[in-house]
């Protein structure tokens, strides 16, 4: 089992999460976070520090699409291992549906 990151991160991008990992596995985007799933160790501190929910195990249905969202964008994207400031507008962005057709970037964020 992992954990990865789903699209209700899109244009929120808390990090309370990457704060609480024993391991560095978070990755930055330019509007997002990704988990890199051959690097988590499955410990499940990261889900409940996540205030948008966005934090799922590999276990629940139709996620094997989000294991390989996260793999390709963690070997893209630098390492986050610090808490910062969520993006601006982040209170609206929660919880919309279709963030990922929407809004999310390939760009890489700043990392540490």
């Amino acid at each position: 089992m992992t954990y990865v990151v789903t699209d209700n991160c899109i244009m929120c991008k808390y990090t309370d999460c990457v704060e609480v990992c024993p391991v560095d596995c978070f990755y930055e985007g330019e509007n997002t976070l990704v988990i890199h799933p051959d690097e988590c160790i499955d410990c499940g501190v990261c889900e409940p520090e996540c205030p948008a929910d966005a934090i799922r195990p590999d276990t629940e249905p139709d996620m094997e699409n989000w294991v390989e969202f996260n793999r390709k964008y963690a070997e893209l994207w630098p390492v986050i291992t610090r808490k910062k400031d969520p993006m601006p507008g982040y209170q609206e962005m929660d919880g919309q549906s279709g963030k990922l057709e929407k809004y999310f970037s390939e760009a890489p964020g700043e990392g540490d």
